[in-house]
């Protein structure tokens, strides 16, 4: 088949946006030279404002091919411990690391870059005016792929995530499901080792959460580790190897989602007396 003439590639995209990625132009995305059997970890995080410390001394770690959830009520300090691995906020003291690469001061596009970290943001982070197969193509260009390298891929990615027959839709007819798939789908454009995954679950119906559930499972059999912060806890516990639960400020508890669900003193403070993983 010839690529560049598949039914969904159109080369001109019309008002579209720069691209937008953690990609410089003009550089290699040649990414850093790390052990195969690499690690994402944080140690000893600490931020705080106003002089209250909101995250105290938080350490987890996620295996490439391993799916861990990192959850805790409202205002436990998840997000601003999730915030700190993507590169959004700053810790005050701890370290992030890259098996055993300190990154933790480098900017989100060297994160991506050199080290292999995806992020995948809460709000909707398409280009709506243009299609699927544009969206996908619009971060390909920012990669160093000549033009048959970035259209192949992104056939791939449009039949792994089950999008062909959506290619030429534009993007702002979508339903929220299928938005998501879209946005997941642009965050393996990089062939990245790690995927944080910032609340996959929220605002998509439950036949459209089974259908993340299975894209985000799939990553282990690609050799991703994927790291997942959601307030839709049994969907999360539901596909993750383990867990980690955030209270005030602290690692409350961790472990697999069956020992968890176990726990007397995690469910009565976290899930729930009548929480069933089931």
């Amino acid at each position: 088949m010839d690529l560049e003439r598949a039914p969904w590639y159109d080369e001109k995209m019309p008002n579209r946006p720069a691209v937008v990625s953690d990609f410089q132009p003009g550089e290699k995305s040649q990414p850093a030279t790390i052990s195969s059997a690499t690690r994402l970890a944080v140690d000893s995080l600490v931020k705080a404002y106003r002089g209250r410390r909101v995250v105290d001394r938080v350490s987890f770690d996620i295996a490439e091919g391993e799916v861990v959830g990192l959850l805790g009520p409202n205002g436990a300090g998840k997000t601003t411990s999730f915030y700190m691995v993507v590169g959004l906020t700053r810790p005050d003291a701890g370290r992030v690391m890259v098996g055993d690469v300190d990154i933790t001061h480098d900017p989100m596009f060297v994160r991506a870059r050199r080290y292999g970290i995806s992020y995948l943001p809460q709000e909707p982070s398409v280009f709506r005016r243009l299609t699927v197969a544009q969206n996908l193509m619009a971060i390909l260009e920012g990669l160093d792929f000549d033009r048959s390298e970035r259209v192949a891929r992104c056939e791939s990615l449009l039949e792994e995530l089950g999008l062909q027959h959506l290619a030429g839709n534009v993007a702002y007819t979508l339903s929220g499901g299928e938005r998501r798939r879209v946005e997941i789908a642009r965050a393996l454009t990089t062939e990245p080792r790690f995927v944080l995954l910032d609340e996959p679950f929220t605002g998509i119906d439950p036949i459209a959460i089974a259908d993340i559930q299975k894209i985000i499972s799939s990553l282990k059999k690609r050799g991703i580790g994927a790291l997942i912060t959601d307030h839709n806890v049994r969907e999360t516990l539901q596909i993750t190897d383990r867990a980690y639960i955030i209270r005030n400020g602290k690692i409350f508890r961790s472990g697999t989602p069956e020992d968890l669900g176990r726990d007397p003193e995690t469910r009565e403070i976290y899930l729930g007396q009548n929480f069933r993983l089931d």
